[in-house]
């Protein structure tokens, strides 16, 4: 008889909020990008995203658990808040390097991570930017992450308090 496999202890535990924050971090640049190529509304992607994704299992794989106001709480903010955002971003990009010149889903990272570090001052920088530097290395492998940090910093920098100037 063949024997068992442990058990894995960390299955049978709840998905922290890390996690779900992390989770639905992920998503929402996702939804940004799919907003900015493909021109969906705010509404739209929200209730594709909630009813079809978050948690969902998608074409044999299983989207992640995600905190759905999180979510809904980015999204939304950076599609209301993004002629403040973009300035903001642009100010910390190198002269050179505009906005509008970076790739979509930089700019869905950017936005999403600047939102947060205006909104949610309730959450350190450090895991913000942290976060969207992994979720820019789960798309890029090259110069973007490192872009993605320094922008952010730069951001943090400008505007946080909780940050060593």
């Amino acid at each position: 008889m063949p024997s068992q496999p442990p058990a894995d202890p960390a299955a049978d535990q709840p998905i922290k909020q890390v996690n779900q924050r992390g989770a639905a971090r992920l998503a929402a640049v996702q939804a940004l990008y799919q907003m900015d190529v493909g021109g969906t509304g705010v509404l739209e992607i929200v209730a594709e995203y909630e009813a079809h994704r978050l948690g969902q299992e998608v074409d044999g794989e299983t989207y992640l658990k995600a905190d759905a106001s999180w979510f809904r709480s980015i999204v939304a903010g950076v599609v209301r808040d993004q002629r403040t955002l973009d300035p903001l971003i642009g100010t910390a990009l190198q002269d050179d390097w505009a906005l509008s010149r970076q790739d979509s889903t930089v700019r869905a990272i950017l936005r999403a991570g600047t939102f947060e570090l205006v909104e949610r001052k309730d959450v350190p920088v450090a895991v913000i930017v942290t976060e969207y530097v992994e979720i820019a290395k789960a798309f890029f492998a090259e110069d973007e992450p490192k872009l993605v940090n320094a922008v952010l910093d730069r951001i943090a920098r400008t505007i946080r308090t909780d940050v060593k100037k």
